[in-house]
């Protein structure tokens, strides 16, 4: 994708008729692969007038989300992203107007912004200056003025950055279409100058944009602005999109490695022994020649050589690991020497998975199990704050190491917010977790959220401590409608109720009806519960279904036999 090619970019600022201008402005547009990554950031900014530090207050606000969005993980959405940018930003505003005392009075700002990322724009507003979309050579407003007009004369800005601890952000995105053009224009051009006019001096210079936009600032100047004048036209020839065949030749730039056994070695790594092997990957324990450390490797399956779905998902595995940094989810281990085949390295964790230590200890202690998922839950929250869902949490997936650290492993299945984001030509595989495992959203074809991940945990916390599953075996059978929560004390009376109580929430049918957060789960697990502490009745038919009915018979015939005695 030649980025020359890609956008027309018109520019143009005076301080008109004011002493200073205080208006800041910006574009940035990078190159691969943060350009796919992050995409292309617009912004325009105006420091609030009377203010004594406006200028500082716009350039600091233009400054930051043209550098700090872009070093923001990438895991995370646009809209996360610039949020937290902004948020940033105008704590520090707060921050040095309290310390600055009166040197720093008055550090406020409007801004406007768009990030162009793949197909999607993503539009941020926060008081007076404007954006306006060009598209099929007419003109609409896509922001509102936060402005309130006490009288036709008087009126005062109702949000900004800088005045307030709390920031309330206008965000919204649509899909970009090839030779949309934007205007970016702060009050006092907007105020001046009509849309009409503004719109017919863009299509009038449509082979020059500079000077679309410097004429529309002097006509503001002319018709009489009392303030600053900017104005900003991006138009974009082509769609920010990948190119498919580089996705395919990247995906395909290294081979698979051949079947490896003991003694082989690859690049520097001495295989020891195949550890796991499945339809779809071999791992191995391996030693690295060079430091002598213990290493796990993973190859991907020869049978999938051809399939780019595949190979996308064994690429993002390693990215997935790379950018998850917990002592409870396995490491992925940098690589110093080239690689000559496709695979990935991670630490080697000694130990055994949870459904072996599961399997030693079917009767654990309420302590142990405790402390085992509090460890998960830590790790979960690390993929969580990277908004990534792991989505195939089983204990199968966790690993408890001879210090009884517990790790999360296998990434194949985890969702990344900021990823989904990006277009791509390769058809994402989207692999439901285990069965028994996976949250009723999965499978009714719902949207996928962090509390999916918690839906898992409360099936694990339940067959740790009773060896069963919450609801059978059959469960993801049937309709889910029908789903019926057994009691965990109907398999270990020794578990206290409140307990019972707090994993019967957090496996709710509905996510809303879950714990918000994991962290509560694992403290309720820990810390009674008011709302568990109290027995509630439950009608036998709802407990017993069949003793119910058998009853009913029961008093049924022995109402018939009785009238026949008393005839």
């Amino acid at each position: 994708m030649q980025a020359n090619s890609l956008i027309d970019l018109g520019q143009y600022s005076d301080k008109g008729v004011k002493e200073e201008n205080q208006d800041s402005y910006g574009m940035l547009l990078p190159e691969s692969p943060v350009l796919e990554q992050k995409g292309i950031s617009i912004v325009i900014a105006d420091g609030v007038s009377g203010c004594d530090h406006g200028k500082l207050a716009s350039e600091s606000c233009v400054k930051s989300l043209l550098s700090d969005y872009y070093c923001t993980p990438d895991s995370w959405t646009v809209k996360t992203s610039v949020q937290k940018v902004l948020l940033a930003t105008n704590r520090w505003m707060l921050g040095m107007a309290q310390q600055g005392g009166d040197h720093y009075k008055g550090l406020a700002t409007t801004m406007s912004a768009l990030i162009v990322k793949s197909s999607t724009v993503h539009l941020f507003h926060i008081g007076d200056t404007r954006i306006y979309r060009i598209r099929n050579k007419k003109l609409e407003l896509l922001t509102k003025d936060h402005r309130f007009w006490v009288s036709k004369d008087k009126n005062y800005l109702t949000r900004a950055m800088g005045i307030d601890l709390h920031l309330d952000i206008d965000y919204s995105n649509f899909l970009l279409e090839e030779g949309d053009a934007f205007l970016l224009t702060t009050d006092g051009v907007h105020e001046f100058v009509s849309d009409a006019v503004m719109l017919n001096r863009v299509v009038d210079n449509a082979n020059n944009l500079d000077r679309a936009a410097r004429e529309i600032t002097a006509l503001a100047m002319q018709k009489g602005s009392d303030d600053n004048v900017t104005c900003q036209i991006v138009r974009f020839n082509q769609l920010p999109q990948i190119n498919d065949d580089e996705v395919y030749r990247k995906l395909a730039e290294l081979p698979f490695p051949p079947d490896l056994n003991a003694g082989m070695i690859l690049d520097g790594y001495r295989i020891e022994r195949e550890l796991h092997a499945s339809k779809r990957t071999q791992v191995y324990l391996a030693t690295d020649e060079e430091t002598g450390s213990k290493v796990v490797i993973k190859t991907p399956s020869v049978n999938f050589a051809d399939d780019p779905s595949y190979l996308d998902m064994f690429v993002h595995e390693e990215w997935v690991g790379r950018r998850v940094d917990n002592n409870h989810v396995v490491k992925i281990v940098e690589q110093t020497r080239p690689r000559t085949f496709l695979y990935y390295v991670t630490e080697y964790v000694e130990g055994q998975t949870l459904r072996h230590w599961m399997s030693d200890n079917p009767q654990p202690s309420m302590h142990e199990v405790r402390g085992i998922v509090r460890q998960i839950a830590r790790g979960l929250r690390a993929f969580h704050r990277k908004e990534m869902i792991h989505q195939d949490l089983k204990p199968e997936n966790i690993i408890i190491d001879t210090n009884e650290t517990v790790k999360i492993i296998d990434f194949g299945s985890t969702k990344v917010a900021g990823v989904e984001e990006i277009s791509t030509p390769v058809h994402r595989l989207s692999l439901l977790g285990t069965q028994h495992y996976t949250a009723p959203e999965y499978i009714l074809g719902q949207p996928a959220s962090y509390l999916s991940d918690a839906f898992s945990l409360g099936v694990i916390t339940y067959e740790m401590l009773t060896g069963h599953l919450p609801f059978g075996e059959k469960y993801g059978e049937k309709a889910l409608s029908k789903l019926k929560y057994t009691s965990a004390l109907d398999f270990n009376s020794d578990i206290p109720l409140w307990v019972d109580g707090a994993i019967r929430k957090i496996v709710k049918r509905k996510p809303s009806n879950r714990y918000e957060e994991i962290s509560e789960y694992v403290h309720d697990l820990s810390y009674a519960n008011k709302l568990f502490t109290e027995t509630k009745h439950v009608p036998l038919i709802e407990r017993n279904p069949a003793i119910f009915w058998k009853n009913v018979a029961l008093l049924s015939l022995i109402g018939n036999i009785a009238l026949a005695i008393f005839k």
